[in-house]
């Protein structure tokens, strides 16, 4: 079909230009449909940085900052989101989801790809296509080239001007047992280290240049570290260091010797994790965007909120092991024995005791992990599913919060929450079960530091830590909000439902093994569907409406296995995508839904 045209509120990265299609007849588009709080968006970011190199003389990518949560679709959040993940294309905000309608998107991320012709040739959701879009983009500059179709050179981005601060887009920081600061100091790839005061740098850990070097302070490099946990002083002596950083874009875990500065890769290949759940040594398991460790004895080791796929890790530093510690890779929320539990996107760890408090960024929650004699349990304190948020205070059962990262426990026992997308901090007693707010108006908070009787805000966007007050609350009676997507509106009864997938050129599906394909369905509320839940081996299947619920969420887990044809020894790939699909039923709706995961339109 033809591309439609780009619509939204604005441009970054043009120099306030905006940008037409009909402008870039000659090039191929890539638009980049995402939101900058989704773990896979990220990853896709990372992914593409290769690909708009080796191709920058005939692609032009573009992002469309399609919103999720309410505060995603401000523009100054838009702004620092660009800065902090260093987005080097032009970006369009589309606040209102006007062409992410127009091109039909079900899901971030998306890609979709124009030809020089302006007609849109490939769709693919989620991540992992970084290899397929490779050759497409390949075939579409044999075609077009020689068609004498194709435009080189030129390019509509303009960097945008940045401050340089001492601090910036800071993500967590913890104190040493001498009163030092440590802040993993995420945009400038490094972990700043501050005097008691919180204001007096000492030095920093990293060279500020985004890689994964290891070697002396001054030379060894990170990308977009975040979390940091200091180790037991017996436990530090024993593995020689004493901090643990989750190098979050390098998918890794640092280790840094406080006295000497050297800093070593103690856990992860580097690459990211795809698939398995098997344990095995830390140099050898794949991790994927650790966002956050927190030391906690009662697992015995360093636990790690995998925010890449929704998961729990641990890190044994003294057996050089990392084992799936809860969760499944499913998103979504779930309590229950830790190895069944659903997660979706853990930011944020605090251990207390018997108890891990974390929070879980996509579900909007505050949960914990509690250890009754050998088994750990996973509950939640204030959340309820993928799709509601807000800032509401009271009882934690009415409570709402808005895609929190940070947590800590506060002097007096209680649960403080960097409740990141409502700018505030946020206080669970649990003693009486009640959330109130501590301070609002702050920029994207995403941690809390707890040091002699205090407590810092690490005040992301604002690039600094900064008193969190006296400890006053207030109770805050705001309005509930669901996550903002038009619904599919479809006919009672039954549905023909399909997910798309093709291989890309030079590819085939993989059968060496068994179904080369993977399909469950569920829904949320359960009731929505009557029959064609459940798991099979085929992308399609009749699925059947109960009577009753006339609207919820579809949700979608789609995976299919490839190779490359006529390779001695193919490289193969597993692409899997995750759909939660609104659904609207009404007599006048579709009897068929298709999603694309990769392939032709």
């Amino acid at each position: 079909m033809r591309a439609p045209e780009l619509a939204g509120s604005g441009w970054l990265n043009t120099g306030g230009e905006r940008i037409r299609l009909a402008e870039l007849r000659g090039k191929i588009v890539l638009l980049d449909f995402w939101t900058s709080g989704c773990i896979n968006c990220l990853h896709v970011l990372d992914e593409l940085r290769p690909i708009e190199e080796e191709f920058a003389d005939v692609l032009v990518t573009i992002g469309v900052h399609s919103p999720k949560f309410q505060h995603e679709g401000q523009a100054g959040a838009i702004e620092a989101a660009v800065e902090r993940y260093g987005v080097r294309h032009p970006v369009l905000n589309d606040p209102d989801l006007e062409t992410w309608q127009q091109y039909a998107v079900k899901a971030w991320p998306t890609l979709v790809v124009v030809d020089p012709e302006g007609y849109v040739v490939h769709v693919a959701a989620g991540e992992g296509h970084a290899e397929a879009l490779r050759r497409v983009l390949g075939e579409l500059v044999r075609e077009h080239e020689a068609k004498g179709g194709l435009r080189r050179g030129g390019s509509p981005y303009v960097p945008a001007e940045t401050e340089s601060t001492e601090l910036r887009f800071p993500g967590k920081a913890v104190v040493t047992a001498e009163g030092r600061v440590l802040v993993a100091d995420t945009a400038n790839h490094s972990v700043a280290e501050f005097a008691s005061d919180a204001e007096t740098l000492v030095r920093r850990f990293g060279s500020g240049e985004r890689g994964d070097r290891d070697g002396a302070f001054d030379v060894a490099a990170f990308a977009e570290p975040s979390g940091l946990a200091l180790l037991p002083a017996e436990v530090a002596d024993q593995v020689g260091y004493h901090l643990v950083v989750a190098d979050t874009a390098n998918h890794l875990l640092r280790g840094v010797d406080l006295r000497t500065g050297a800093v070593t890769t103690v856990a992860g290949t580097g690459r990211q994790w795809r698939e398995g759940t098997e344990p095995g040594a830390a140099r050898e398991v794949d991790l994927t965007s650790p966002w956050d460790v927190e030391w906690w004895a009662e697992a015995g080791g360093v636990v790690i909120a995998m925010a890449g796929n929704h998961t729990l890790g641990l890190f044994d530093p003294v057996a050089g092991t990392v084992r799936r510690f809860a969760g499944t890779t499913v998103e979504g929320l779930r309590d229950g024995p830790a190895g069944e539990a659903f997660f979706a996107q853990t930011s944020g760890l605090a251990a207390a005791g018997e108890r891990l408090w974390l929070a879980d960024a996509e579900t909007s929650a505050l949960r914990w992990v509690e250890r009754t004699g050998e088994t750990f349990t996973v509950h939640t304190a204030v959340g309820t599913d993928l799709f509601s948020f807000g800032h509401r205070d009271g009882p934690a059962a009415q409570a709402l919060l808005q895609h929190p990262l940070g947590v800590a426990v506060l002097p007096d026992g209680a649960i403080g929450v960097a409740d990141t997308y409502n700018g505030a901090v946020r206080r669970y007693d649990p003693a009486d079960g009640r959330v109130s707010t501590l301070v609002r108006r702050v920029a994207e908070p995403s941690g809390l530091l707890v040091t002699e009787g205090r407590v810092l805000v690490v005040e992301s966007a604002a690039h600094r830590l900064r008193p969190l007050g006296d400890g006053t609350t207030e109770e805050v009676a705001g309005d509930a909000h669901e996550v903002r997507r038009p619904p599919a509106v479809l006919a009672p009864g039954e549905l023909d439902f399909s997910v798309v997938f093709v291989p890309p050129p030079g590819e085939k599906l993989d059968d060496r093994f068994g179904p080369s394909t993977r399909l469950e369905v569920s829904a949320s509320p359960p009731e929505l569907l009557a029959d064609g839940a459940g798991s099979g081996t085929e992308l399609a299947r009749t699925i059947v409406f109960a009577d009753g619920p006339r609207e919820g969420v579809l949700q979608v887990v789609a995976q299919a296995a490839s190779c490359a044809e006529e390779a001695e020894h193919p490289v193969c790939r597993v692409t899997r995508q995750d759909w939660g699909v609104p659904i609207r039923l009404d007599p006048e709706g579709d009897g068929e839904l298709r999603l694309v995961m990769a392939g032709d339109p």
